[in-house]
């Protein structure tokens, strides 16, 4: 997983200023967070990161915790993606859980996958579980789920089925990476 201090060496000392200003001053998150992406770019980096997002990860690491649910819920959706992938790189608690809560309700493919990373371990089973076959509704691919191989039980695998039944009834498919879970979950 992609630290902190990893995002920081992308981006060398640019962010520097960018960095004491938040942590001075809390309320410049919300000028300087938005702007992420034309001060910093939205060039690749690795582990599927790209620039401005490590910048909004770095902003939020200086950033108090309380102000991390406003900054996602004000933001647009490049926001709120960078929010959710850097949760678990931040010493958030569950306080954040909401924030998944929140982009699992929606119908963005980009957010529902997002929400699924490694902070996703902090949802309950049951809304983990929940969040799994809405992936496989939106076929958004199960390779994003997080520990999806550790975490898959019975009772996920009963509603895997009943999607698929529902599914076969109305002359669809389950997607192949769904079928090949259900097989996994079959054998367990």
């Amino acid at each position: 997983m992609t630290t902190l201090e990893a995002l920081r060496q992308h981006l060398g000392d640019r962010l520097t200023d960018d960095l004491r200003r938040v942590s001075e001053n809390p309320a410049t998150a919300a000028t300087l967070f938005p702007a992420a992406g034309r001060r910093y770019g939205r060039e690749p980096l690795t582990d599927g990161w790209t620039t401005d997002e490590a910048a909004r990860a770095l902003l939020l690491s200086v950033l108090p915790p309380e102000h991390i649910a406003d900054i996602y819920r004000y933001g647009d959706t490049a926001e709120k993606l960078a929010v959710l992938k850097a949760l678990p790189l931040l010493p958030v608690g569950d306080r954040a859980v909401p924030l998944l809560e929140d982009a699992l309700r929606t119908n963005d493919t980009r957010l529902v996958a997002a929400a699924l990373g490694p902070y996703a371990d902090r949802l309950d089973p049951a809304a983990w579980r929940q969040a799994v076959l809405k992936c496989v509704f939106m076929n958004v691919p199960l390779t994003c789920v997080h520990r999806l191989a550790e975490r898959a039980d019975a009772e996920l695998g009963a509603m895997l089925r009943a999607f698929a039944d529902e599914r076969r009834a109305a002359g669809r498919d389950l997607p192949p990476d769904a079928l090949a879970l259900l097989d996994q979950l079959k054998e367990a």
